[in-house]
């Protein structure tokens, strides 16, 4: 029977905080960052869950899907939810309730799915702008983040002529330009700390992609204001390739990919290994 891959979505809402309070207030500054403080704060998680088997001939599923959800249920939300993750879940008095260490702690909780469908993949999403991820591949974690940026842009090959570009890119041709308000996600993977659990420095992180790319993209025209687009034609697969050689060796840790959204309908994900 072929291999189908099914993916079950549950939300729940927890508070936690990044403290140890064996240490100094300092100290906590100096391990936790901005992000030291002795009280909660609270996040509605989404958790995506992507088992994969086979089909069953007299079901025609890989998995029911009730049954996924009791699990999930049972195991997850009944856990976590209208919790305090520090004080009320198991393990987390002594360990970071960062979102590495959710999603392995998670990734233990659910490794025996249904009928024996295989665990390949958890998404595991704090805020909009941030989610991480776990891969039954290299059983890795990556955490992503997302950033905005304005510019302007001309589809437009001198080789052709004017009917020809018009032909192929349509109102993307216009002579002026035309504008997107882009969404960059990039996505990382580390070495967790063995303190934090924090596979990497998000504020360096954060410092990295904007002086290495929304200082020099946003409110641009790429035609003609970005030096490695000059001379282009500054597709979104064009400038996501650009982007990923702008932050590879750049970022705290590695960087795994990026992903460039043009509109809620495109986007363009460049990996590593692709360039």
């Amino acid at each position: 029977m072929p291999t189908v891959r099914l993916t079950r979505k549950v939300t729940f809402s927890s508070g936690h905080r990044f403290w140890d309070p064996a240490l100094s207030p300092e100290a906590n500054k100096a391990r936790y960052g901005e992000w030291a403080s002795p009280f909660n704060h609270g996040h509605n998680y989404v958790l995506e869950v992507t088992g994969s088997g086979a089909v069953d001939p007299d079901s025609g599923m890989v998995v029911n899907i009730k049954d996924i959800d009791d699990l999930l249920k049972a195991r997850i939300v009944s856990r976590f939810a209208q919790k305090s993750i520090n004080d009320e879940v198991e393990g987390f008095d002594t360990k970071t309730p960062c979102v590495e260490n959710l999603l392995l702690t998670i990734r233990d909780l659910v490794s025996d799915l249904p009928r024996g469908a295989v665990l390949e993949h958890l998404k595991l999403e704090e805020t909009p702008t941030f989610f991480g991820e776990w891969s039954k591949e290299g059983d890795k974690v990556t955490l992503t983040r997302s950033y905005e940026f304005a510019a302007s842009h001309r589809l437009h090959q001198d080789a052709l002529s004017h009917e020809e570009n018009v032909r192929l890119f349509g109102k993307c041709n216009n002579p002026n330009g035309h504008g997107h308000n882009y969404v960059l996600e990039v996505t990382v993977c580390g070495e967790p700390d063995p303190k934090t659990g924090f596979i990497v420095d998000f504020v360096a992180l954060d410092k990295a992609v904007a002086s290495r790319v929304l200082e020099r993209y946003d409110h641009k025209h790429l035609n003609l204001d970005v030096p490695e687009l000059v001379g282009t034609n500054p597709t979104s697969e064009v400038i996501a390739v650009e982007i990923f050689k702008l932050l590879d060796g750049h970022v705290p840790g590695s960087l795994e990919r990026i992903r460039l959204r043009e509109t809620d309908r495109s986007s363009f994900e460049v990996r590593r290994g692709d360039v």
